[in-house]
């Protein structure tokens, strides 16, 4: 088996920008204000279509989806939080902390994604929300295929019984 795949799921961000909501537990963000929000965006942009190109160059498969135009999903560019699928055709969606985050998972992807590659089960998490148990993907776990074990850092976005039903 294989760590890693040469094929990719990616979102062209429409909205990418600081997300308020998230920002209080995510040191990744921060509110830079240099930049307008059309100028953030524009070079968003910019810079997903340059990262899908040198992927493609070096022989990754790119699923590209578009993001919607509403609602606004400043995170969007990020699917791993909400959708990991598998070698075995496994399809996993899960249960997301932000409210604002929910909005990125979609079916209509999912179903795009039924028409050129066969989905064997699909499991969905996302049911727990209304518990307020959460496990945010790859962005909560670290999946080691070959050996089948999940590294993970217990937090508000790492339910400990979910991450046991995984």
């Amino acid at each position: 088996m294989r760590q890693i795949t040469d094929h990719i799921i990616m979102i062209r961000p429409k909205h990418f920008g600081f997300n308020a909501e998230t920002a209080s537990n995510n040191s990744f963000q921060s509110d830079d204000q240099s930049m307008t929000v059309e100028q953030i965006s524009t070079q968003a942009i910019k810079e997903f279509d340059a990262f899908v190109y040198l992927l493609e160059s070096n022989g990754i498969h790119v699923d590209v989806m578009e993001d919607t135009d509403t609602p606004l999903k400043p995170d969007a560019v990020f699917p791993n939080n909400w959708i990991s699928t598998h070698g075995d055709g496994v399809v996993v969606t899960y249960p997301i902390r932000s409210m604002t985050r929910r909005a990125e998972r979609r079916e209509d992807i999912i179903e795009e994604l039924a028409h050129h590659y066969k989905i064997t089960k699909r499991y969905a998490f996302e049911v727990f929300e209304d518990q307020d148990q959460y496990l945010e993907g790859t962005g909560s776990m670290v999946l080691d295929r070959e050996y089948r074990l999940v590294y993970a850092c217990l937090s508000p976005r790492t339910d400990i019984e979910l991450l046991d039903k995984f």
